[in-house]
Formats: C-alpha cells, structure tokens, sequence
C-alpha cells in the first residue's frame, strides 16, 4: 500500500522572493511610524507614567502601600511576579527549544517572542526588589558577596536565593540569545541606511560581513546557546514552584509543582505571544510571515499545555484527599467554596475549558477568536496564582488570624506600571528592530514558500 504525505501548508505566502523578505521586514524599521503603532505607544506610556506614580509612592512610604497584612504577607506583588517569568517562558522555548528540533515554523516568530521574555523577565525582576521595602539598601544582601560584617552569607537553602541566580541566569542567556540573532539583521539594515542610521546599525552589527566563516560561527554560537538554554526552559520556573512547595502550608507543600509551574508557564508564554503576533502581523502588515499555519500551530502547543495544568489542577485535589491531612484537605475545599471561590472558578474557566475550544480547526484557525481566547488564558493564569499564593495563606491554622486580603490602589497602580513598561519595551523594539528575523526566514523560503526559487 502506498502512502502519499500531505503537502503542508507553506511558512511564508504571497510568492516571496528574497528581495522582497528584505523589503517587507526592513521596511517598518526604515519608515515613518505608522498611527496603530502611534496609539499604541500613547497608551502604554499613558499606562507607564499612572503606574510610575504608584511605584514612587511605594518607594516612598514603603509597602504598608499595599494591601498586605500580618496574615498574608505574600500577595499581589508575587502573584505578579510568577505571572511574568511564565508569560517570559515562551520565548526560550520557541528560540531554544524548536531551533534544536529544527522546527521551520518558529523562524518568524521567534524574535519577537525572545524580545518578550526579556521585557517580562524585567517585570517580574521588579516585583521581588521592591517587596524589600528599601531595595537600594537591601538588594545587595541577596547576592553572595564578601562584606565587612564578617561571615555574613545569603542562606544557600533559601529557594528565594535560587530565584536570584536562575532568574539572573535566564536573563542573561536570554539576551544574549536575543541579540547574537539580530545581528545579520542589522547588518542587512546597515547596508540599506545612510547618515547617522548607518552609523547606528553598523554599529550595532559588529561589523558583520556576511562571509561563510562568519555564518559558520554564527551557527554554531546559535546551537551552543540553545543547548545552555533549553535546561533553563524547566529549570527556572521549577525553581519559583520551589519558593511554595518547600514550605508547610498547606495548598503548598507538594511535589507537583515543579511539573504543574512550566506547564503553566508555556502554557501563558504562547498565549501572550499569541496576542502580541496577532497585533503585530496587523500593524506592520506581516500576514504573509505570520500566517494561519504559525497561530494554529501555537494554538495546538496551548491545548497540550492546557490539558496538563487541567490534570494538575485534579491531581492536587485527589492528593489532598489521598493525604489524610485535614489542614490540606481543607485549603482545597477553601478554594472552591470559600470567599475566593470566584477567583478560583475563574481559573477554571480560563485554563481547564477555554482552551478546549481550540479542538475545532475553525476556532483554532480563527484569528478574533484566538485574539480573545489568548487574552482570556492570561487571565486566567493570573488568577491561578492568586489563588495559589492567596488562599493558602489568607486561612492558615490559627482561625483567630484568618483575614481577607485587598489590593490597594498603589498595588493595581504597580502591576499596571509593568504592563506599561512592557509594551512600551515591545512597541519600540518592534519599531527600531527587525521584527522577524529575516535572515531565518530566507533560510527556509526556498522549502517553504509557495514560490519555488531557482
């Protein structure tokens, strides 16, 4: 019996030539700013400058700002923080992780989903900084450096020292990563531009000159950093599961959250990026880079990924039964029936059920309803971990402690800060830098293409 392959659908539409993936990509770096990407930015750097008030005024009075008390010391703020480590995962697992699997299709997503985890890394690095209350003070106590108190060391079994070296770790081997790709992109701009922009770009392309050796080099540094990459995909979000799963509280202490955190993790990464690109291909007109095929290929990557963190979500529960342990037992019951129990079924809704809808191609190939399902999964991956961190903590074994935690203004006012800072971050690099990496794209245009090239 003979089997004939289906014939995939191309990477790259509308017959493009070499030329013209020079053209289309350079043309939103060497052009005027569009008025979407104009509003946009007004927007997020309306939002930046809100929420740039909110965090002076943490800096200064302190974070009694907050809504945080004797019972709940942990809340908005690290909720905040874990929500954009995951959204940043997306980024190395796309970059890292497809490049050793020598999946095409990440080539024109791929920079902009490592632009992203930089700016969410960045995010989520400022949460931690300010919880110290005066960080100019004591943000060198969490790095191991010899001082003058003597002895005096960080604890090394602290799992809030681990988030400082993987998270630090990640951010580095992540921007390295990020800009080792844009280089032949600058150099192609480089060459292009005249004036002050050929001097910017020139020098930003490190004098690159497109020699086989050069490519050769480049290959292989490329390789190398997704090797050093691809353990940090599982091992920097292992690592914040471990700030809980260390500890006694019940609704905590379990060893599932290692597993359950990276799913997560990529699970809300490709949602973000799936929001970013879908604006991204529309303002700068890339529809023919970032097709159908590429959104309904992150859509399958969010259902697997769904479906895992709907299975964590049953597996905790039996074992808090299998467990015996009321105190456990109970936390689970809280978060069901409790006083948060809408922010509980809200993460049901966004996370287990939502992302189902991506099993009918229509749906998954849908780009209105993709928009909105990405934006409803990061929804609901937030409250995921305000679910975890706040109704853990907010009940603990003492009844006469139990207290309900509000945010503050000053608390909403820092998150929107962030968002602020991000997509002000994202709008500029999608500006000034290539967006999508053109020497990639070309790399695959002549297999991928619907225009065979001689």
């Amino acid at each position: 019996m003979q089997v004939t392959s289906p014939v995939r659908d191309p990477l790259v539409t509308g017959g493009k030539t070499y030329k013209d993936v020079t053209n289309d990509i350079a043309r939103q770096v060497e052009g005027k700013p569009t008025v979407g990407w104009l509003l946009g930015l007004a927007v997020s750097l309306g939002a930046l400058l809100i929420g740039s008030l909110a965090l002076v005024a943490t800096l200064w009075e302190g974070i009694g700002m907050w809504g945080l008390n004797k019972t709940v010391g942990w809340a908005w703020d690290i909720t905040n923080f874990v929500w954009w480590v995951g959204i940043g995962h997306a980024g190395t697992l796309i970059s890292a992780v497809l490049l050793l699997f020598r999946q095409k299709w990440r080539t024109s997503i791929n920079r902009a989903a490592e632009a992203m985890t930089i700016f969410a890394v960045i995010c989520a690095a400022l949460f931690p900084l300010i919880h110290m209350g005066r960080p100019w003070i004591g943000a060198i106590w969490a790095l191991p450096l010899p001082n003058t108190y003597g002895s005096l060391w960080v604890n090394f079994n602290s799992p809030l020292l681990w988030d400082v070296f993987a998270i630090s770790t990640y951010f580095s081997v992540s921007l390295v990563f990020w800009y080792i790709g844009l280089i032949p992109d600058f150099a192609t701009i480089r060459d292009r531009a005249t004036g002050l922009r050929k001097t910017i770009y020139g020098a930003l392309s490190f004098g690159w000159d497109g020699a086989a050796s050069t490519w050769m080099r480049y290959e292989s540094v490329s390789l190398i950093l997704a090797g050093l990459a691809t353990p940090l995909v599982l091992s920097v979000h292992t690592i914040v599961s471990f700030d809980f799963a260390t500890s006694v509280i019940p609704g905590w202490h379990t060893t599932i959250f290692p597993p359950y955190f990276v799913a997560g993790a990529i699970f809300s990464g490709f949602a973000m990026v799936l929001t970013l690109m879908i604006v991204t291909r529309k303002v700068f007109k890339l529809e023919d880079y970032i097709t159908i095929g590429h959104i309904e290929l992150m859509n399958i990557v969010i259902i697997i990924t769904g479906s895992i963190v709907g299975i964590a979500y049953i597996t905790e529960f039996f074992i808090a039964w299998y467990s015996g342990v009321a105190a456990e037992q109970y936390a689970f019951v809280n978060r069901m029936f409790g006083p948060y129990w809408w922010a509980y079924w809200s993460m049901m809704t966004c996370n287990v059920i939502s992302p189902q809808l991506f099993w009918f191609k229509k749906i998954r190939t849908s780009i209105v309803a993709t928009f909105i399902l990405s934006l409803v999964v990061n929804i609901g991956m937030w409250f995921e971990r305000f679910v975890i961190i706040v109704t853990s903590l907010h009940r603990d074994y003492l009844p006469s402690s139990w207290v309900m935690f509000y945010p503050t203004i000053t608390d909403v006012g820092v998150y929107l800060f962030t968002f602020g800072f991000f997509f002000t971050a994202f709008l500029l690099f999608a500006k000034f830098f290539p967006v999508i990496n053109m020497a990639e794209v070309k790399s695959v245009l002549k297999s991928s293409s619907e225009k065979k090239l001689n």
